[in-house]
């Protein structure tokens, strides 16, 4: 069997800021980034006019997008110096922790008891396994967890992973509490928790499946990624840029699979117990706990803040009045 090799030109480093095969050899700089910031304002015009109440979302997004990028950079270019294994797995768990909560805090309307644990798991198992399997021998590279190329390639099968599992296990949930009854009468006839619950899982899965389908079904035809096109800007082989990307594309799909598979399963089993009944109380829309102490926290903070703040304006302002106090006893002296 043939293994398809890795050209070293996909993931040269950049020397001084630079590319040796990039067009013209000009280092980018943030004045670049502040340019093409401008574009954000495009999005907010749009949602000014037509009243979308989306600008502070842009806003926020946009500011996280570039403090989440630098931050990525700074601690990618130590990993890549380092290349040690227990630091490049260190920092995929580290991933695999922080799409857990994105996926659970902020793109899940509802949750279902142990949701966490429970997506953790899921994320991390598809991914690993995986990504594991296509850099060992879809990709041939030698050892498996290069930080150059392992990480980049968990850092998109988690990130297409996510979408599909939040996809999957709202849906989910959404049809659980939206058709109790319909599913209760299926157990109170007799069938079990995944009889009942399978026609739920079978669209829910299939729902989550369908982005990832359909970018595989017009890629290279309507749309050409942004991975590819970062390649061949930096100089790769156009045919090994694109070898690379057909092979991220099976792989992601492989992980999404899995990720929602493994997620809907659990999530089956916990909302209809081993007695075959609903377990409607197991599904709230309230956020866990670790959130609500967030939340207290940071208004803790801004209370103390509050606070400092009127003391010191209360202190200028005694300071202040004692001033015009003594000026007024010195006009009168005179």
């Amino acid at each position: 069997m043939n293994f398809l090799p890795i050209s070293p030109f996909l993931l040269q480093p950049a020397i001084n800021g630079t590319c040796p095969d990039r067009p013209n050899n000009i280092p980018l700089n943030w004045w670049n980034v502040g340019v093409a910031s401008l574009f954000i304002v495009i999005s907010g015009l749009i949602s000014l006019w037509l009243g979308l109440n989306l600008e502070r979302s842009l806003l926020v997004s946009s500011i996280r997008c570039v403090i989440q990028l630098t931050i990525m950079g700074l601690v990618l270019e130590d990993v890549f110096r380092l290349r040690h294994p227990v630091v490049v797995f260190g920092m995929i768990f580290v991933l695999v922790f922080l799409g857990a909560s994105e996926i659970v805090l902020n793109k899940s309307k509802r949750r279902h008891t142990g949701m966490y644990i429970s997506v953790l798991f899921s994320l991390g198992m598809s991914t690993i396994i995986v990504g594991t399997i296509g850099s060992r021998f879809a990709m041939h590279h030698a050892p498996f967890w290069d930080p150059k190329v392992f990480i980049p390639t968990m850092g998109m099968l988690l990130g297409n992973c996510m979408s599909s599992i939040a996809v999957a296990v709202s849906y989910a949930l959404e049809q659980f509490s939206e058709q109790k009854e319909k599913i209760e009468i299926c157990l109170a006839f007799g069938a079990s928790r995944w009889e009942a619950g399978r026609s739920v899982a079978a669209e829910a899965i299939r729902l989550a499946m369908l982005p990832t389908i359909n970018a595989m079904s017009i890629i290279g035809l309507i749309s050409i990624p942004g991975m590819l096109t970062g390649q061949i800007i930096g100089g790769a082989p156009i045919m090994d840029a694109i070898k690379y990307q057909q092979i991220i594309m099976f792989m992601i799909s492989a992980s999404s699979a899995l990720g929602v598979l493994m997620s809907i399963l659990t999530c089956i089993f916990i909302c209809i117990d081993n007695s075959h009944r609903l377990r409607i109380e197991r599904i709230s829309k309230s956020k866990p706990w670790i959130y609500e102490k967030y939340r207290g926290l940071i208004a803790s903070i801004k209370r103390g803040i509050i606070k400092l703040k009127n003391s010191v304006c209360c202190c200028f302002l005694k300071s202040g009045e004692r001033s015009d106090q003594d000026q007024i006893l010195l006009n009168e002296n005179l």
